[in-house]
């Protein structure tokens, strides 16, 4: 879903279709109703007037909302998105009820917009038939563009390998899953793995050919180190980083960046992994921090020195940095501190640049998961 969209837009254009909508619109929180002007008298207070035909008032509408409900026939509504459609990144969720609430059917968007999530609560809130098309919903195999979603992951690259991956799953062919990081519960634990997806926590021994695609669940740039894993993957990225950070008073906000981009990029790091940065208190009103912080979406995560003094497992204490601030190191402490771990992934690293005259320094720590039961078929 987009931030800024709306939730959720219904359209109604008949009688029975109000009635529908005043049943569902206190299951969904924050919808606008738009009625069709002739019928708009007999409508809940709040509604919107909706002119017919409706194309021209879709055309303003479509992208402003995460959800459209139209209690209105499925063919109709196809007919009138058709020209506002661009991709699966982007477009909204439709659903579709019939005048008489016996189904819910999800028309647009079912994984990437939750489309099919949507037509569950509709039909959940109408006491309707939900209607889901998706060949892994409907089956109940894994949602390989939308798997770990819900837990923060993202995908390296949604256009790489994904639809490849949606075939292999449903089809049943050979797949592994990989797991180096992330949480456990992107598949129940309770469940067996679907026909044919086999699991794993490391790329060691795994023969890339012999599956029809791997699916790799890692904080790690692997398309170096692993060429041919990488080209038969879909990777996906866990927010399992934690990077302490620490930087001169005044230091520029770009170079901070490039810092941080640099030192990742030599550990062989991605940056879509990276959950928070992590630093000390007096440094919460740094422009720098502040300004990378906003800019990737990492929340800033404040310690005071005497916490960050006592945590064991500094590698590169200075007494001149305790002279400063209070602590004997900052970027490594509070990078254990906030990834709940005894070790680094990464020690300390200085970033300057010739002329600056200001440096940052950067520690990685690798947040700890529950590991998964491995099931018969694991390697």
């Amino acid at each position: 879903m987009t931030a800024e969209r709306t939730p959720f837009a219904v359209y109604a254009i008949t009688k029975h279709g109000i009635a529908i909508a005043s049943r569902l619109l206190p299951h969904l929180s924050g919808a606008d109703l738009f009625v069709s002007e002739k019928l708009i008298a007999s409508a809940p207070a709040g509604a919107r007037r909706l002119p017919l035909p409706m194309g021209p008032a879709l055309t303003e509408t479509f992208s402003a909302y995460d959800c459209h409900i139209f209690i209105i026939s499925v063919g109709a509504v196809v007919r009138m998105i058709a020209p506002l459609l661009k991709n699966k990144k982007v477009d909204p969720a439709v659903v579709c009820i019939d005048d008489a609430a016996r189904f819910s059917i999800c028309v647009l968007s079912g994984h990437v917009g939750r489309g099919n999530i949507f037509t569950e609560r509709v039909a959940t809130a109408l006491g309707a038939q939900s209607v889901v098309t998706t060949a892994s919903d409907a089956i109940g195999t894994l949602t390989v563009d939308i798997l770990g979603r819900d837990l923060g992951w993202t995908l390296d690259d949604m256009d790489r390998n994904v639809t490849r991956g949606c075939a292999a799953v449903v089809n049943a062919t050979k797949v592994l899953f990989v797991q180096e990081t992330g949480e456990p519960d992107w598949w129940p634990a309770e469940k067996p793995l679907p026909e044919g997806v086999r699991y794993a926590t490391s790329l060691e021994g795994v023969d890339p050919n012999e599956f029809e695609i791997l699916l790799i669940a890692t904080d790690r740039e692997i398309g170096l180190s692993h060429p041919a894993h990488w080209t038969n993957a879909v990777i996906y990225r866990p927010k399992s980083l934690v990077l302490g950070i620490g930087c001169d008073r005044g230091t520029a906000p770009d170079l901070v960046e490039r810092g941080v981009l640099a030192l990742l990029a030599k550990q062989g790091l991605s940056p879509k992994s990276v959950k928070e940065l992590a630093t000390i208190d007096v440094k919460k009103d740094e422009p720098a921090l502040l300004a990378l912080s906003e800019k990737y979406g990492w929340p800033l995560r404040l310690y005071p020195a005497a916490q960050l003094d006592a945590v064991p497992g500094i590698q590169n204490p200075s007494e001149t940095v305790k002279q400063h601030v209070g602590s004997r190191g900052v970027s490594e402490p509070a990078a254990l501190l906030a990834a709940g771990v005894e070790e680094l992934l990464v020690p300390k690293q200085i970033y300057t640049e010739p002329g600056a005259g200001r440096s940052m320094t950067l520690a990685v720590a690798r947040r700890a998961f529950v590991k998964r039961p491995m099931e018969v078929g694991s390697l």
